[in-house]
């Protein structure tokens, strides 16, 4: 649970650039898109803007989430994270919803649809080059800095990168003659928002919610726990996410005979190995003694409550 100087710079720098990108995204895409009388490259913009508002919100989210635990937060903030991607689940439902409903209107009154200038679709293909980009780079750090946070952002950077693909064909496409092309775009864009927007947001209520990791990295802790020597078997092992690590509680079966010193180093080592290979901030661990000749004997012991178990909390 250590505060992470590097992690949190790395946040800082990635977003920093993202809303420099997305700033002046928003402006030239505002600008053109009521010049050349595009709706869908308006959308387009306002779809940027909403990256700036979960730009605001993620730095705000790394700042506080690299906080050291406290007396008010004992298990530390990293939640904060997670909070920020519900956040941004919710701006992108919100912002698609408003594409939805505006496209719609325009879409039942087709002769009030004018045509796009030539320059609105240079200024798309200029927008899905620069979300592209922003996107490998968003992506690259978050993998390395292990941040769901940062993820969603990069994967909000790829749906813009997306959705101007979109545009950029709307608005070929009402060049070409076919003029409700350009609020039809303008549609899907809103509908791909909604999408990304859902998922994050479902993620992230889960997360808050304590469900449980998945079962392949729950099938790995497990596997790192009964792999440490003194380790017989495991069992109400329990994990949730904590941001983006993961808080582990479990009963390590031990032979009844070993001291309390015994036990105690083997529960050390079996948390240092799960802490080794996988993103987790601590693991709990109760020492439940067993009869070894029982448990050769293929006769599973009974555990939970016997008033002589020793509880190891290293």
């Amino acid at each position: 649970m250590r505060f992470d100087p590097d992690r949190q710079a790395a946040g800082y720098r990635s977003t920093m650039v993202s809303v420099l990108v997305n700033l002046s995204l928003t402006a030239l895409q505002l600008a053109v898109g009521l010049f050349a009388h595009s709706q869908a490259l308006v959308a387009d913009a306002l779809h940027s803007l909403s990256d700036l508002l979960s730009d605001g919100i993620v730095l705000l989210a790394n700042k506080h989430s690299q906080k050291a635990p406290d007396a008010e937060h004992p298990y530390g903030h990293h939640r904060f994270e997670t909070a920020a991607a519900l956040a941004v689940g919710a701006l992108l439902l919100a912002v698609g919803a408003g594409m939805l409903w505006s496209s719609f209107g325009a879409l039942q009154t087709p002769a009030t649809v004018p045509e796009v200038h030539g320059i609105a679709l240079a200024i798309a293909l200029l927008t899905l080059l620069c979300k592209e980009l922003l996107f490998r780079y968003l992506l690259r750090v978050a993998r390395r800095v292990r941040s769901s946070m940062l993820a969603a952002n990069a994967w909000h950077a790829r749906s813009d990168a997306a959705s101007s693909l979109v545009v950029a064909v709307g608005i070929l496409a009402n060049l070409a003659g076919f003029h409700l092309a350009d609020p039809l775009a303008a549609l899907i864009v809103g509908l791909m928002i909604m999408r990304m927007g859902w998922k994050f947001f479902y993620s992230a209520f889960n997360d808050l919610t304590d469900a449980a990791v998945d079962e392949q990295t729950e099938a790995r802790i497990r596997q790192h726990l009964v792999s440490t020597p003194g380790v017989h078997n495991v069992h109400g092992l329990k994990t949730r996410k904590m941001g983006d690590m993961i808080w582990v509680e479990v009963d390590l079966e031990m032979d009844g005979r070993l001291t309390i010193e015994q036990g105690h180093a083997i529960a050390v080592e079996a948390r240092r190995r799960v802490m080794q290979h996988e993103p987790v901030l601590d693991v709990t661990t109760h020492f439940d003694p067993v009869r070894i000749e029982t448990m050769n004997a293929g006769v599973r012991p009974r555990t939970g409550s016997d008033p002589a178990s020793g509880i190891n909390r290293p």
